[in-house]
């Protein structure tokens, strides 16, 4: 198939589960979408297991989509522009040490704690897998994913602070869980030590010079927007900071999505305020909000699609299920740690820890990174144990994080 008859499938599949789950299910969108798309996707494989063979056309077809391309180099930075343009710039302000210390070092505790957990519950099932790799799917799993957090975040009412602090740290945390990637990466694989000036190196380029180029790139299309008023040159103004900053940002070995992330509050809190229209910034914000809710929900029909590619075997379930106590402790640990240091001098609400464990989502950019790795003998274990996380992440916490909110924050 061409690339735009496999777009122009996904555009119809896309349509025709929002239609039901708009009829039918009445869930939020994307888990609604991506729920109808793996019980579909499952009945293919059981058909095929009585004789039918649909599956083997379908893996044709989609395994022409490479989901890591698709999300890493493509679709994310769109979706991470439009959630940071709607974001409470001013909540964040009063919550950024406690979204600077969970997006750093809970991301460092939360790969480390689910590296180590994971490996001596692999080794309990007979895996014989290093530690190296334990680590490095530690890392795959232990950031919250902005996608996946801010899409559940639109149909639940939560407290301020919470939603900034949730929505924060999702935004920001990507940085590190990829230079944790990355440094473990080249451990496991290539069997090496890293320096701590080579983790520096990384931060310094990844994290910091990632925030100021965004910091440039958003400025400079401030002062664009604030030279003109015309919504179809000021949104087009938005496209190409996106497109444009995200893949110079790449060119230049910097962090993409941190970059975006900055330049998409700058846009969204300076740039809407003081250089639009009410007319340029009520156009602005239904094409980004259109854009938002597209792309997130071809993307979760992505996830759902990908099991018909995965190579699932008893043993590797079993793995993948043992791996979701294993990440929620790691993740309930890697907050409560950092929330007890900073209730010395700061007072948080009752479950917030509790609030904070179950709200973080993994979603597609864990999905991506697992199906990065080359071909080892360890590739289908980790990438096993991300997609069963990442689907009982959206499903089960996605669809149960509004009454445990009611249960923490009665008022809401």
């Amino acid at each position: 198939m061409t690339i735009f008859q496999i777009i122009a499938l996904l555009l119809t599949l896309t349509a025709l589960f929002s239609y039901l789950n708009y009829r039918f299910l009445k869930l939020p969108s994307t888990i609604g979408v991506m729920l109808i798309t793996l019980l579909i996707s499952l009945a293919v494989i059981g058909l095929q297991q009585i004789g039918i063979d649909i599956k083997t056309s379908a893996e044709r077809i989609f395994s022409q989509v490479d989901f890591g391309q698709a999300l890493m180099q493509g679709m994310l930075s769109f979706l991470l522009f439009a959630g940071a343009l709607h974001i409470d710039i001013s909540g964040m302000k009063q919550e950024k040490f406690a979204i600077l210390m969970l997006a750093t070092g809970g991301v460092i505790l939360s790969t480390f704690l689910a590296g180590t957990g994971i490996y001596y519950a692999l080794h309990l099932l007979g895996f014989q897998t290093s530690y190296a790799f334990c680590l490095l799917f530690g890392a795959i799993v232990s950031p919250t994913d902005p996608i996946a957090v801010l899409a559940i975040l639109k149909s639940v009412q939560v407290p301020k602070s919470l939603e900034a602090r949730i929505a924060g740290e999702s935004l920001f945390n990507d940085g590190i869980g990829v230079i944790a990637f990355l440094i473990l990466g080249e451990i496991a694989l290539g069997g090496g030590t890293v320096s701590a000036a080579h983790i520096g190196k990384l931060f310094l380029e990844e994290a910091i010079g990632g925030a100021a180029f965004g910091f440039v790139i958003g400025g400079a299309a401030f002062l664009m927007l604030k030279s003109v008023d015309n919504y179809r040159v000021e949104i087009m103004i938005t496209l190409a900071l996106v497109s444009g900053g995200y893949a110079l940002a790449l060119a230049l070995h910097l962090s993409g999505p941190i970059a975006i992330v900055v330049a998409g509050l700058l846009v969204g809190h300076h740039g809407r305020r003081f250089a639009m229209s009410n007319h340029t910034r009520e156009q602005l914000d239904a094409f980004w909000e259109l854009i938002d809710d597209i792309l997130n929900t071809i993307l979760f029909v992505l996830i759902g699609l990908e099991i018909l590619l995965l190579k699932f075997t008893g043993t590797l379930f079993k793995a993948g299920l043992i791996a979701i106590p294993v990440l929620l402790l790691a993740r309930w640990l890697s907050v409560l740690l950092p929330i007890s240091l900073m209730r010395l001098w700061r007072e948080f609400k009752p479950g917030a820890i509790t609030l904070m464990t179950w709200g973080g989502l993994r979603g597609g950019i864990s999905v991506a990174l697992a199906l990065s790795l080359p071909a080892n003998p360890e590739r289908d274990l980790i990438v096993t144990m991300t997609y069963i996380l990442v689907i009982f992440s959206i499903v089960v916490q996605g669809l149960t994080i509004k009454p445990v909110i009611k249960r923490f924050v009665p008022e809401v």
